[in-house]
């Protein structure tokens, strides 16, 4: 989007323009519901807080003061969401089936970011594990190394985007990015040797 076009939206918005805030939604719905769906690992969780994301936007677009894109604000308020849910999630001791979208939850070129890409059609059934083993490991790690994962190699995010995000500076991106990666690989790896190890348990 043009800075002239965010300009123009941004202005409807804080007139409370209904056909505004529709087209706002369409544009960034699918990225909002990415972040929110690896951060919770939960569709039923992800799409009610995806909900909730663009509402609170709505209501506090009248706060926007330009310092950053409409789209890293949107953002950051869609990772602060998330976070207060996992926490709220973890006080309730709330522990439900996590839901896959075998058709559609990762693209291709979205695996291949973090574990290698797959690309014959007989490798099906191994790609939809090694989506599982995505999730799941992206569950077991850190607040912050979970959020700059999904925000660098899922939603394919600058440094200095994540760093505004996160209110962060660029080297401290890169830093706790490598961290991340580190930690990601190594619960993978575990995970991948346990699974070759128990037959058919996973």
């Amino acid at each position: 989007m043009s800075r002239r076009s965010e300009q123009r939206l941004i202005r409807l918005l804080q007139k409370r323009d209904e056909r505004a805030f529709e087209e706002f939604v369409r544009q960034y719905s699918t990225n909002v519901f990415n972040i929110a769906f690896r951060m919770l690992g939960n569709r039923a969780e992800a799409e009610d807080i995806s909900q909730d994301i663009f509402i609170t936007v709505f209501k506090r677009i009248h706060t926007f003061r330009g310092d950053s894109s409409l789209s890293t604000w949107l953002y950051r308020v869609a990772v602060n969401h998330c976070k207060n849910r996992i926490k709220y999630l973890a006080r309730r001791h709330e522990q439900q089936t996590r839901e896959y979208d075998e058709t559609r939850s990762m693209k291709q070129d979205e695996t291949k970011n973090l574990s290698g890409a797959v690309h014959r059609p007989d490798e099906i059934v191994e790609a939809m594990e090694t989506e599982r083993l995505i999730q799941e490991t992206l569950e077991t790690l850190e607040e912050d190394h979970r959020t700059i994962l999904v925000l660098r190699e899922i939603e394919c995010m600058s440094y200095a985007e994540i760093g505004e995000i996160m209110k962060l500076e660029e080297g401290t991106v890169k830093s706790k990015l490598h961290r991340a990666r580190t930690a990601f690989m190594k619960t993978m790896k575990k995970a991948q040797r346990g699974g070759s190890g128990n037959g058919e348990e996973g």
